[in-house]
């Protein structure tokens, strides 16, 4: 019974040494907190850097949505569920993944753009020195 009391006590200063020491932090970080200056250029050069990351980024995204059943995150995968919550009776399920499946399919169309978008930023940096010039 002792150990125990004494867990508690140890505990209950501990956690209250926690909330102080917290409260006392975050004031601090929000007294220290000065407006960042405004961006001087474009950040064409950081961008030309993550071009070919951000296009493999995008190709297993979409490879992902328009795969088959069996793989998940695909759309065909969420048609099957809400079929399935379709043939249940399960309607508000059904709703809940018919949303979600809209959404899904508006985000392959938007890929795409982002895709498109991409090619051209990638052309730019080709003819541009990869935006060095527009870092200084």
């Amino acid at each position: 019974m002792y150990g125990r009391r004494r867990t508690r006590t140890l505990l209950a200063g501990l956690a209250v040494t926690a909330v102080l020491a917290g409260g006392a932090a975050g004031t601090a970080a929000a007294a220290d907190s000065t407006p960042k200056p405004a961006p001087t250029g474009d950040g064409a050069h950081g961008l030309c850097k993550r071009v070919p990351k951000i296009d493999r980024r995008i190709e297993r995204a979409l490879k992902r949505l328009e795969a088959g059943p069996g793989t998940r995150g695909s759309i065909a995968r969420l048609e099957k569920r809400v079929d399935n919550a379709k043939k249940a009776g399960h309607t508000a399920i059904a709703t809940y993944l018919q949303d979600r499946l809209n959404f899904r399919k508006s985000l392959v169309t938007n890929l795409q753009q982002r895709q498109k978008d991409l090619a051209a930023v990638s052309a730019w940096c080709k003819d541009n020195a990869a935006g060095k010039a527009a870092a200084s």
